[in-house]
């Protein structure tokens, strides 16, 4: 599994190690049970710090995606869904655009909730 970062990009690093293995998951690169790359390995061969790569295995915990085990290193979860990941991916790509363009965090939620709301007029779906 190849782990990609633009060290151009605004997005901090971790965040993008996040979402390289969350594009992996959802394409079926990883499946459950599958080991991600040792932090060690990942950071040599991106250059950049251990811990910054244990930062984006942490969030991938976080969001039940991976298990990280002692002497296991990091480990997908049999119960990590593909639509799982793919959503989860979608909305920090929603949060991100959403900061970009200037909206708050409540702004961002009261749009969500918006879209989750029946459509006005009834009629079902």
């Amino acid at each position: 599994m190849l782990i990609r970062i633009d060290p151009a990009s605004s997005r901090p690093l971790s965040a993008q190690i996040a979402a390289s293995v969350r594009r992996a998951l959802t394409g079926g690169e990883l499946r459950g049970g599958d080991r991600l790359p040792p932090a060690r390995d990942v950071a040599r061969s991106l250059g950049i710090n251990m811990h910054t790569v244990l930062k984006g295995y942490q969030e991938l915990k976080a969001e039940g995606l991976i298990d990280l085990r002692p002497g296991r290193g990091a480990v997908v979860t049999a119960a990590a869904p593909r639509s799982r990941a793919r959503l989860l991916e979608a909305g920090h790509h929603l949060v991100a655009l959403a900061r970009e363009s200037g909206f708050s965090d409540e702004e961002t939620l009261a749009l969500v909730r918006e879209c989750l709301a029946p459509p006005a007029g009834g009629g079902g779906r």
